[in-house]
């Protein structure tokens, strides 16, 4: 199986010679540097600095430059830019975020905020100026739709919003209902869109419809980039499917936002080529039993299950899926799924509750499809 298409990776124009990599590199650095240039000539939104909040974690200035090196090749960028990651922490407190749930369970903001692990993750999280965000903010009732609309109108134009779940259309949007002014969730999504700068769908209902939209779906539920093209509203949308998503990925997503003023380039799908490149089964720790044909038989083979053997016979969906988690892992980067004994679900991919279930039997064919298939 390929590598799903892209949008817009790097490339030559016809008739011109392609750029090497250097050149390619160089002239990105340079965008980069005249982008976070414009940015730090703008006030910070917070008090709080980098400085100071290394300071308050016991945090070293080589500690942090280690964490930066790592998020820089987790970004698939060059070690010429470990400096410029860095410098694009420090002016996060310039960037104003609005975080809005939608028809979800909230596990992606569950999954942000347990991020306990000291590096660039949580560290941004603090930094980023958050200006709404339901779960995590004191306001509720009209108090909360008072400092939304605030935000909306103080930033307009510069803020990112990352909507979590999926937009119900059915009924009028009816299904979704918010706030004591009784706004449904196609007049929020589209409110706060039309002001934003760029768009981020934090996790796979957000990207895709995910389960609300899984047959028959009796809301109508969309995701944010369909819900957004039905109402002709041409704002850049970056998809990141998952259940949850993890902090990386979406943490990644806004410092290369500070770092550039733009989105990262995106695969067919709309989801970031760093993250979303390769497939689970390529990274995975168990590829190895994979090609040398041993798996767990069934949820009773013990003796498979201890030996940490492939899990393509009991439905592992690996190598139809495209997501980082098995690199990232989830839980301070202590584990991920396939780590802890249970096959991949295919989650970062569209429609994979309809086109992937039953989740714990394997895929139509067996491992010579597959095969086919590379």
């Amino acid at each position: 199986m390929k590598r799903s298409p892209t949008k817009s990776e790097p490339s030559a124009q016809q008739g011109a010679p392609a750029p090497s990599a250097r050149e390619y590199y160089e002239r990105l650095a340079a965008e980069a540097d005249a982008h976070m240039d414009r940015l730090e000539a703008q006030e910070p939104l917070k008090e709080t600095t980098l400085e100071t909040l290394l300071k308050r974690r016991g945090v070293t200035r080589r500690e942090f430059l280690k964490m930066v090196a790592v998020t820089t090749a987790a970004l698939s960028l060059p070690s010429i830019f470990d400096l410029r990651v860095a410098r694009a922490a420090e002016l996060a407190t310039r960037l104003p975020v609005i975080w809005q749930e939608l028809q979800s369970c909230t596990g992606n903001s569950m999954a942000l905020i347990r991020n306990n692990n000291p590096g660039i993750d949580a560290l941004l999280l603090d930094l980023i100026s958050l200006e709404y965000s339901e779960v995590l903010m004191a306001p509720s009732g009209q108090a909360a739709e008072d400092v939304l609309e605030a935000a909306i109108e103080r930033y307009d134009g510069q803020y990112i919003a990352v909507f979590e779940g999926s937009v119900p259309v059915a009924d009028d949007g009816n299904y979704l209902t918010i706030g004591p002014a009784g706004h449904t969730g196609v007049e929020i999504v589209e409110h706060i869109a039309q002001h934003a700068a760029a768009i981020v769908a934090a996790g796979t209902c957000a990207a895709y419809g995910g389960i609300p939209a899984a047959r028959p779906n009796p809301t109508a539920a969309l995701g944010i980039a369909d819900f957004l093209n039905t109402r002709r509203i041409n704002k850049p949308v970056v998809n990141l499917p998952a259940c949850p998503v993890s902090s990386t990925n979406v943490v990644g997503t806004i410092l290369e936002y500070t770092m550039f003023g733009r989105l990262p380039q995106l695969d067919a799908f709309g989801r970031p080529l760093w993250a979303y490149r390769d497939r689970i089964h390529d990274k995975c720790e168990r590829y190895a039993h994979f090609d040398a044909g041993e798996f767990v038989e069934g949820w009773n083979d013990q003796e498979g299950l201890k030996l940490g053997l492939c899990l393509f016979k009991v439905g592992c969906k690996g190598p139809m899926a495209y997501n980082n988690c098995g690199v990232v892992r989830y839980n301070d980067a202590a584990s991920w799924p396939i780590m802890a004994g249970h096959g991949c679900i295919g989650c970062s991919e569209p429609g994979f509750w309809d086109e992937l279930t039953p989740f714990e039997e394997p895929l139509p064919g067996g491992r010579r499809q597959y095969r086919r298939m590379e």
